[in-house]
C-alpha cells in the first residue's frame, strides 16, 4: 500500500455543479494552474460530453497543465468515453473516469437495467477507455447504497478489465464514518484483485460528514480522496480539499500516509481564487481558509498563544498560505511589472488587448486605493474576463442619491446590444434603487435570491466584492462585481448575472 495519499481535485467538474457556479474556459485554466502550483495529483477538468463549452474547457486545461494528471468524466457510454479521449489528447498525463450506477434504486428506476447488464456495460466502458490511456478510473455510482456482494463482483470485473483506480462514491451523502470506513476496508479485503488498484473515495456533504467519511476511508486503506476547494459542490457540497490535506498532515500520529508532496502554502490563495471566480464566499469560521480560522478572541486564548502558540494552535497560519497576500504593486507600477506579477500568479493573456483592458482596470483601482494586493489583481482579471464573455449589457454610468430622511434614488445608464439606455428608480436603499433602475431598462423577469458582500482585502479602501444570485424559469445564475464603491460593485454584479440569464448554459450534470 502506498504511503502517499493521492489528492484528486474535482472543483472544475463536481464543484461547478453548485447552482450558479459555472466557470468559463479561461477561469477553469486559471484554477487548474493554481492547483498545479499546489502540486495536486489529479485535476478532474470536466464532463466533455455535456456541451461544446465543457469539451473546450477540458481540452484547454489538458493543453495548459504539464505536471498534474488531467481527468475527464464519462458515463459508461462509448460516445462519452470517445469525447473524453479526444479532449485529453494534449495532456502530458491523462485519465478517463467512467461510471455507472450500482444501487438497486438507481439500476431499477434510472437505468432500468438488470445487475448483470450493468456489470457488462461497466466492463465494456473500462476496456474502451483503455484504448485511449492506461490510467482508467471506475466509479459505481451510489456505492454507499449498493448491495455489497454486487459491489464486489463489479469491482473485481472492472479491475480485470484494466481499471487502475476504483472510486467508491457516497453520492447522496448518506453514510456515516464508521460504516463508510468499514465498507472500504471490507471491499479491499473481499475483492480478490484489490491489490492491483488504488482505492478512492468521493463523499458528499449532505449530512455534514464528507470529510469525516473520507478520512475514515483513508484509515481503512483508501489512498485517493476526491475533494474540492472550499468544499464547493452541488447541494451541501463535497469533501473539502483543505480540510482533508491538513487533517492528514497535522495528525501523522493517526494516519499512515502523507501529503508531503503538496505545497500547502498555496491552499489559501487557491481558496480565494475559487471564491473570487465563482462568487461563492467562504464563511468566516470555515476551517483552514475562513478569515477567523486562526483568530483568537478569548483573553485566555490570546494569553496562551502569546506565550506559546501551540497552546491553542495546532497549525501555523503561514503553513497554509495566510501570509501570501502581500502587497505587490502601486499606482506607479508599469505594464511590465503588472504582467510579471500576474504571470507569477499563473495568469496569462491571450492577446495584448486583454492585457491592456486589465491594465486599465489596474490603473483605475490604483488611483482609488494605495496598496494593491494579489487578491485585487485576481479580481481585476476575473472582472475583465467576465466583461469579455458577456458583452450584451454593460454599465456606462451610475448616479445614486442617498440622504438621511430622503428616499434614495438611482439613475443608471446601460449599453444594451450597442444602444445606450437610461433608467431611474427610487428604492429602500442605494443598492435597491440601483437594482430597480436596472430593471426599468431590462425588465428581466428574474427573482433575486441572494445578495452578498465581502471585502477582498483589509482596510477601508478595500474593494467590495458582491455576489448576486438570480433565478428565472428554474435557471439559477450567480453574478460577481468588485469596486471600491460598494453600490457600483453591486450594479456590476447584477448586470453580470443578467448577461448570464440572457445566455443560459445548456449542460448535463452527472452525479458521482
Amino acid at each position: 500500500m502506498s504511503n502517499q495519499l493521492i489528492i484528486f481535485d474535482t472543483t472544475l467538474r463536481d464543484g461547478e455543479q453548485s447552482p450558479g457556479a459555472s466557470m468559463t474556459r479561461d477561469e477553469k485554466v486559471r484554477i487548474a494552474k493554481a492547483l498545479e502550483k499546489m502540486h495536486v495529483d489529479v485535476i478532474e477538468a470536466g464532463f466533455p460530453i455535456a456541451s461544446e463549452g465543457d469539451f473546450a474547457a477540458v481540452k484547454a486545461v489538458a493543453d495548459a497543465i504539464k505536471d498534474s494528471t488531467i481527468c475527464g468524466l464519462a458515463r459508461a457510454l462509448d460516445k462519452d468515453i470517445d469525447r473524453v479521449g479526444e479532449a485529453l489528447k494534449g495532456a502530458n498525463s491523462a485519465r478517463i473516469h467512467t461510471f455507472i450506477a450500482t444501487s438497486p434504486i438507481h439500476m431499477k428506476m434510472k437505468l432500468r437495467m438488470e445487475p448483470d447488464a450493468v456489470l457488462e456495460q461497466a466492463v465494456h466502458a473500462v476496456k474502451r477507455a483503455r484504448k485511449y490511456t492506461d490510467n482508467v478510473e471506475f466509479s459505481p455510482e451510489d456505492a454507499g447504497r449498493s448491495d455489497f456482494d454486487f459491489l464486489c463482483r463489479i469491482l473485481e470485473a472492472v479491475i480485470d478489465a484494466g481499471a487502475t483506480t476504483v472510486n467508491i462514491p457516497d453520492t447522496v451523502g448518506y453514510n456515516v464514518p464508521q460504516q463508510f470506513g468499514s465498507l472500504i476496508g471490507n471491499l479491499i479485503e473481499r475483492v480478490p484483485n484489490s491489490d492491483k488498484v488504488v482505492f478512492s473515495v468521493h463523499c458528499h456533504n449532505d449530512l455534514g460528514l464528507a470529510v469525516a467519511n473520507s478520512l475514515s476511508a483513508v484509515m481503512n486503506g483508501a489512498r485517493q480522496v476526491e475533494c474540492t476547494i472550499n468544499g464547493l459542490g452541488e447541494r451541501a457540497g463535497n469533501a473539502s480539499l483543505e480540510e482533508i490535506v491538513m487533517a492528514v498532515s497535522t495528525r501523522q500520529d493517526v494516519f499512515d500516509c502523507t501529503v508531503d508532496h503538496l505545497d500547502k502554502t498555496q491552499i489559501v490563495p487557491c481558496s480565494r481564487l475559487v471564491s473570487n471566480i465563482t462568487g461563492f464566499t467562504v464563511q468566516p469560521n470555515k476551517a483552514i481558509v475562513g478569515v477567523n480560522a486562526f483568530a483568537h478572541e478569548s483573553g485566555i486564548h490570546q494569553d496562551g498563544v502569546l506565550k506559546n502558540r501551540e497552546t491553542y494552535e495546532i497549525m501555523r497560519a503561514e503553513d497554509v498560505g495566510w501570509s501570501a497576500n502581500r502587497m505587490v504593486l502601486g499606482k506607479h507600477s508599469g505594464r511590465n511589472a503588472f504582467r510579471t506579477r500576474l504571470t507569477e500568479l499563473g495568469v496569462t493573456f491571450e492577446s495584448e488587448e486583454d492585457l491592456n483592458a486589465a491594465f486599465v482596470r489596474f490603473k483605475d483601482l490604483a488611483d482609488k486605493k494605495h496598496e494593491i494586493f494579489d487578491d485585487d489583481l485576481q479580481a481585476i482579471v476575473t472582472e475583465t474576463n467576465l466583461e469579455a464573455e458577456n458583452e450584451r449589457v454593460k454599465l456606462v454610468g451610475l448616479k445614486v442619491c442617498s440622504e438621511t430622511g430622503e428616499t434614495p434614488n438611482a439613475v443608471i445608464t446601460l449599453n444594451v446590444d450597442g444602444e445606450e439606455k437610461q433608467g431611474t428608480s427610487d428604492g429602500g436603499g442605494p443598492v435597491d434603487a440601483a437594482f430597480k433602475a436596472i430593471e426599468t431598462v431590462m425588465n428581466s423577469g428574474t427573482e433575486l435570491q441572494l445578495y452578498s458582500v465581502s471585502n477582498i482585502t483589509s482596510g477601508t479602501d478595500s474593494q467590495g466584492e458582491v455576489t448576486v444570485r438570480l433565478q428565472k424559469n428554474g435557471s439559477i445564475v450567480n453574478g460577481q462585481g468588485a469596486d471600491t464603491d460598494i453600490v457600483i460593485a453591486s450594479a456590476k454584479a447584477y448586470i453580470n448575472a443578467l448577461n448570464k440569464v440572457m445566455e443560459p448554459i445548456d449542460r448535463q450534470h452527472p452525479q458521482v
